[in-house]
């Protein structure tokens, strides 16, 4: 008996082909033309047929391949894959009906190849576990699950293996928008399930049922199942509790063949080798710590906050001892040359090292035509309000460590230099602009101490980078302004020798001379003129009352001299 469809997709490909059920297996081909993808009959566990996007869909239940999802049928086909596979396969067709309500709670069952949601016994959707790349602890009560992404458009999964999809079919590696994460909210607690010889799971009952937090239990079950703290092979080596300062947190290390993880209390990550685009040995300016910056893409992602870079730091003077965890076999072939049984070096050193001889990549360190005014590596600045070091390399600017930006020369259009702030601040200090070419942007380091403009330029000018310095152009306006300051100042100086000179005269400045004549009359000594009136106000007679006063309770001559000031106004 042979039966085939027409029209059919394969993982939800974009191009539908031929789908062909004979008696030893079945095979799809695209109709665009190319090679048959052939699946053995014997590994075939069970055949599910419901809705799905492009009309019916067929799942079938593979015991090595996981899950294959034939999509594209008619409701007319039913009759005939369900007869197709009770007489090839012997194997009975189940309908199943996916939960159609729309809500956002249910119940989470762990399958034998994916994570299935149902609402009221009913499947709402389904997470095969080959495409789950990570998980973590978000919360008291929340699990964050990651979804794989694919590396260049083509390939995804959990260790090293190929999602569904990406190895047949190319499942979602080519649509322009993908899901990338999904949290649940697990409340309440939970008992554990274990696994009987038969490798199944079975509740326990009675005295011997432990409660655990629910969210737990499931963040544990679902890393077992997706197999996320597995990785193949052993541990090279482990550097524990290294501190990171992207992200932030202390994680471990370990070190394996193809991939290294890093274990923090909260976050696991698991980065291929192959992510690594950039490894950077930077030593910070305060001569007691060494940066370990790498460069990954497809970026790290916590949450929805993407971390392009990793910044480890380590003292620069602590030492270690390790022996690597490798056979002299394995030593002496695949690694001759590129590592060492053994290690007693600085810890940042031996980290590099075992980097470099396990991923291949290249270890870059700032450029020997740089040399800071204080003889260091970095300089200090800020991107906005976030202090940090930016380092001259050979071919790229990087700075580090938030937000690390990494900024290489070929990409450069300008460097303007310029002097931004008050006049104390904007002599002590510049800044940089770097304006990246085709308009895609620009980046400003600024405070960065005076002393550091020399140094700059210089490596600007060996590295052929076109600068233009504006703080030239603010030099006159500077030194217009100094000059007008130093006149300034010598006037006050010549008004306070002045008055130096005059000895006690100052002394009395505020008293009347007696001997003071005038032959015209002035509007001041229309004031102490008896016949005047005033036409102020009445504070103004107060105060000639008060001054009356006065006068009549002192006989000194001291207290009449306001007398002589109306005769002398005559």
């Amino acid at each position: 008996m042979v039966e085939s469809f027409d029209g059919i997709y394969l993982d939800l490909s974009k191009q539908s082909g031929k789908c062909k059920f004979i008696q030893s297996g079945f095979a799809w081909r695209p109709s665009g033309g190319g090679d048959s993808i052939p699946f053995d009959g014997s590994n075939i566990a069970g055949a599910q047929w419901s809705r799905a996007a492009r009309g019916y869909e067929l799942k079938i239940l593979s015991r090595e391949s996981g899950i294959i999802q034939l999509d594209g049928f008619d409701l007319e086909d039913h009759d005939r894959a369900a007869k197709a596979f009770k007489v090839l396969y012997g194997i009975n067709l189940e309908t199943k009906e996916h939960a159609l309500k729309g809500w956002n709670w249910g119940k989470g069952e762990f399958g034998k190849t994916e994570l299935a949601f149902n609402v009221q016994n009913r499947p709402a959707f389904e997470i095969p576990y080959t495409e789950i790349s990570n998980t973590n602890l978000a919360g008291k009560n929340e699990v964050a699950v990651e979804f794989s992404l694919p590396a260049g458009g083509t390939e995804t999964g959990i260790n090293g293996h190929h999602g569904e999809a990406r190895s047949r079919g190319r499942k979602a590696a080519a649509a322009r928008d993908q899901l990338v994460e999904m949290r649940f909210y697990i409340p309440g607690t939970a008992t554990k399930k274990e696994k009987d010889e038969d490798g199944e799971e079975k509740s326990v009952d009675g005295s011997d049922a432990e409660e655990h937090n629910a969210a737990n239990l499931f963040y544990d079950t679902l890393m077992d199942k997706a197999e996320i703290g597995e990785v193949a092979g052993d541990t090279f080596a482990t550097f524990l509790d290294v501190l990171h300062l992207t992200p932030r947190g202390r994680f471990d290390v370990d070190m394996y063949e193809n991939s290294f993880r890093l274990r923090g209390k909260t976050y696991d990550y698991k980065i291929q080798y192959d992510h690594i685009k950039k490894f950077m040995l930077l030593p910070k300016p305060d001569d007691l710590h060494t940066l370990i910056t790498i460069g990954l893409d497809p970026p790290l992602r916590q949450g929805q906050t993407r971390y392009p870079f990793l910044v480890m730091q380590f003292k620069r003077e602590e030492e270690i001892f390790i022996d690597l965890n490798m056979t002299e076999e394995l030593l002496e072939g695949k690694y001759k040359g590129k590592l060492n049984a053994h290690y007693e070096q600085p810890q940042h050193s031996v980290v590099a090292q075992v980097f470099r001889g396990l991923s291949g990549k290249k270890v870059v360190t700032p450029s020997k035509d740089f040399v800071s005014h204080h003889q260091q590596s970095g300089v200090k600045c800020s991107i906005k309000a976030n202090e940090g070091h930016l380092y001259c390399l050979d071919k790229s600017f990087m700075f580090v460590p938030k937000p690390a930006t990494y900024i290489s020369f070929d990409n450069i259009a300008t460097i303007v230099m310029s002097r931004v702030g008050g006049a104390v601040s904007a002599s002590r200090t510049f800044d940089i602009t770097i304006t990246t070419k085709n308009g895609t942007g620009e980046h400003q380091f600024s405070n960065i101490n005076r002393e550091e403009q020399k140094p700059l330029e210089e490596f600007f000018q060996v590295k052929g980078l076109k600068t233009k310095n504006e703080m030239l152009d603010d030099s006159s306006a500077l030194i217009a302004a100094a000059l007008k300051d130093a006149d300034m100042a010598s006037s006050d100086e010549e008004v306070v020798a002045a008055r130096a000179d005059r000895g006690s005269a100052d002394e009395d400045e505020e008293s009347v001379d007696e001997d003071f004549r005038t032959d015209s009359e002035s509007d001041v000594a229309e004031e102490y003129d008896s016949a005047h009136e005033s036409s102020g106000s009445g504070s103004d007679e107060e105060m000639v009352d008060g001054d009356a006063d006065g006068a009549a309770e002192s006989d000194s001559p001291e207290n009449e001299r306001p007398k002589k000031k109306t005769k002398t106004g005559k």
